[in-house]
């Protein structure tokens, strides 16, 4: 039998038994990938491909890191599994580690499989502690699949869940997007008011227990908030007795060219949530991290939270080799490095293309915004027209890429850009390239 033939059979067999997620599953054709390293991977028929976006911009360290894959076998070797009520060793090793790196204050660490069970956790965190049960999250995020999780997703995906999404004790505010603002306000001289209208918001519910926000949204646009925003909001919080939880399972981990995004504007979280790039994705990992005054509320009240997969080791001790790479290889620094690079190579895409209405970005995680009309800043395609299933210019321009060998990430009106974060300039070139080429897609629809 071939090797392309068994690549086929692969492909069927998964299409065949296997839900593909967030789709209709009758266009789904899944790639066969066969290997990866750095920031390629290979399909069944040998055929490179250039990660441009980590996979689900998780694969930070790029693919099979030497030091991260001796450290799964190693730690299959020393210890497989333990229940999450005994210490062990990889447990305590990273939760030292963790104090390295995470922001001053963060004290106190529940471990969990992924990014939607950590923001799980850090909800009934926060409603134990504070006795309130309201969570605030914005439009355009996403936090999760999971039922409290996706009742806290801003955008479409919540919609099949509803209506008991809307059951889950979660308000909306408006999201930060200095580029076509929501509530119709024009930065500077808006005076940040997305942010008072949070506060406008707590001041009219009974019972906020806290606001959960991604400091730079992701998937939804890679939306950077201006530098007034998040000290308003911590603000806000401190007047209010509410909790702001930072959902850094995109953002964490160098992304942003810090090692948190939250960074960028030294506000201090009351809970951190993260996932991906902890383990750069080779395990599943995810961390709700609290602190000491969450913390200490425990020491005399009952905690009532926990999962068989809790601190698994398997997931632990690739974490420290994880960030002892990423200290090793500076990889938090090369992403600040890196930006001007990208940022002034988007830039000249939108000079070039008039169907790019906005760049965007921070360290190595930027969007890349098509429009249909840049005056107005009408989108080719709506929220509503992914969930319906009618094609995207977006998607034809990422297929088009991927024929060409660059695999990047589109959703709804935007591209994600976001390699691993030991990608070269000449990778970088490469993957704008085809942008550049494949973007006249999308130009010749321009109204």
């Amino acid at each position: 039998m071939s090797e392309t033939l068994q690549a086929e059979q692969i492909s069927d067999i998964t299409r065949q038994t296997n839900y593909g997620t967030w789709r209709f599953q009758k266009t789904w054709k899944p790639l066969y990938i066969a290997d990866a390293e750095g920031c390629w991977f290979t399909d069944g028929a040998g055929r490179r491909y250039l990660d441009f976006s980590a996979q689900l911009m998780c694969v930070n360290l790029g693919h099979k890191n030497p030091r991260v894959v001796k450290a799964i076998v190693e730690q299959a070797r020393e210890l497989a599994y333990a229940a999450p009520g005994f210490a062990t060793r990889a447990r305590a090793r990273l939760s030292e580690k963790l104090h390295e790196v995470l922001p001053a204050g963060i004290a106190k660490f529940f471990f969990a499989t992924s990014g939607t069970e950590a923001n799980e956790a850090a909800f009934k965190i926060a409603r134990m502690f504070t006795g309130k049960s309201k969570i605030i999250s914005r439009y355009s995020s996403y936090h999760g699949s999971t039922m409290g999780s996706i009742a806290a997703t801003g955008d479409p995906r919540r919609w099949a869940m509803e209506p008991a999404g809307k059951g889950g004790g979660v308000l909306f505010a408006p999201e930060t997007n200095c580029y076509d603002c929501p509530i119709k306000h024009t930065y500077p001289s808006c005076n940040i008011a997305c942010a008072d209208y949070i506060e406008h918001m707590i001041r009219n519910e009974s019972d906020v227990a806290a606001i959960i926000v991604e400091p730079v949204v992701g998937t939804n646009g890679v939306l950077v908030p201006p530098p007034e925003y998040f000290p308003r909001l911590r603000a806000i919080c401190n007047r209010h007795g509410v909790l702001l939880i930072a959902d850094e399972v995109m953002t964490g981990w160098g992304r942003t060219g810090k090692w948190f995004a939250v960074d960028h504007w030294n506000v201090k979280p009351d809970i951190l949530v993260t996932a991906k790039g902890i383990t750069s994705a080779y395990v599943p990992l995810g961390l709700c991290a609290t602190t000491q005054k969450i913390a200490d509320y425990f020491e005399d009240h009952y905690f009532s939270h926990g999962h068989t997969y809790e601190a698994h080791p398997l997931t632990l001790g690739p974490a420290v080799a994880t960030i002892e790479e990423m200290q090793r290889l500076n990889l938090v620094a090369r992403a600040a490095e890196l930006e001007p690079y990208v940022r002034e190579k988007l830039l000249a895409l939108k000079e070039k293309h008039p169907s790019v209405g906005d760049v965007r970005g921070l360290g190595l995680f930027f969007a890349v915004e098509i429009v249909k009309n840049r005056a107005t800043r009408q989108s080719f395609n709506t929220m509503r027209d992914k969930v319906e299933g009618k094609p995207l210019v977006v998607d034809q321009i990422a297929a088009r890429m991927m024929a060409q060998g660059v695999s990047i990430q589109s959703w709804v009106s935007h591209f994600v850009i976001a390699p691993p974060l030991i990608v070269t300039k000449e990778e970088l070139d490469l993957g704008i390239a085809a942008l550049d080429e494949h973007l006249a897609i999308a130009d010749a629809l321009v109204e």
